[in-house]
């Protein structure tokens, strides 16, 4: 799943790539992703891309009085097409979602801009969650207007009270994104590893120590995963992001710390990893949901 490195790599992408470029169409081709109907997707038509931004782990593509928000959900993911087809795409099995047709970026000395680019959000696997809003006010999408803070901008103190009336693991808590906004399955492993804390501890009973670790964690791990995203093609952000990882999805491998096994924990349909050593002074996990230290 895409989370905020990634999504705030793929906002730095279009803010490149698609500013100041008019949109010639909107293809649905999976007209469950879309989500809203007024405005409807055709007063996209003529409408002057102004910027890209980021809200949590959804993407917006902005426009004067107009705001067209992608989440991406597990399987999603934006690819960029320097030549797309004239035809509009037809719905059925294939990965395609939605696509977007912009103005060519230039034109020659006799008038030829190129071939028409821009994006298509696709999805894989059968699990669909995509989702594609255009709206005039980027509250208006729900997922949006419950998000808590943004995961890079909160502060200490901050984050001390997001925590303190939290009854939930840790892990659970980084990843809710009604408390704070941006952090998946995957980086909440990476900050836990790094804060050396495990994933199962009572969110609500870190001490203000602890607490100053989780913030430092939360925006190094962050800050990093972004510098090294950003600049990045949409195409080689995947790779980027699993090059980067230390524990998540690398079950059975030594942690580059201390050499232990990283060890995983398998949910109903998802999975995280932490390392015994660095993270719960040696002892395993059981492998089952809300699980204690085994004895």
């Amino acid at each position: 799943m895409p989370e905020l490195p990634e999504v705030e790599a793929l906002a730095s992408f279009l803010r490149e790539r698609a500013v100041g470029r008019a949109v010639i169409r909107a293809d649905v081709a999976a007209f469950s992703a879309v989500k809203t109907f007024d405005p409807p997707l055709t007063a996209l038509s003529g409408a002057v891309v102004s910027g890209a931004s980021r809200y949590g782990k959804f993407l917006s593509l902005d426009f004067d009085g107009m705001h067209l928000i992608t989440h991406l959900a597990r399987g999603g993911w934006l690819q960029w097409r320097d030549s797309l087809p004239p035809a509009p795409p037809k719905p059925g099995k294939s990965p395609l979602a939605f696509r977007l047709h912009l103005t060519p970026a230039y034109s020659d000395e006799l008038g030829d801009g190129g071939p028409v680019s821009g994006f298509d959000l696709t999805e894989m696997g059968t699990k669909k969650g995509l989702a594609v809003y255009l709206v005039r006010d980027p509250q208006d999408v729900p997922g949006i207007a419950r998000l808590g803070p943004d995961a890079l901008a909160v502060t200490p103190d901050e984050l001390a009270a997001l925590l303190r009336d939290q009854r939930s693991q840790l892990k659970g808590t980084l990843t809710d994104q009604t408390v704070l906004a941006g952090i998946g399955n995957a980086y909440s492993d990476e900050i836990l590893h790094v804060a050396r804390m495990s994933p199962f501890k009572n969110a609500s009973k870190l001490t203000a120590e602890e607490i100053g670790v989780l913030h430092a964690s939360i925006q190094a791990v962050l800050s990093d995963a972004v510098d090294r995203s950003v600049g990045q093609r949409a195409a080689t952000l995947k790779g980027e992001k699993r090059s980067g990882l230390r524990v998540h999805a690398r079950a059975g491998l030594p942690c580059p710390v201390c050499g232990d096994t990283v060890r995983t924990i398998s949910l109903a349909d998802k999975h995280y990893e932490y390392c015994p050593t660095c993270q719960t002074d040696g002892r395993e996990l059981a492998d089952r949901r809300m699980s204690k230290l085994l004895k």
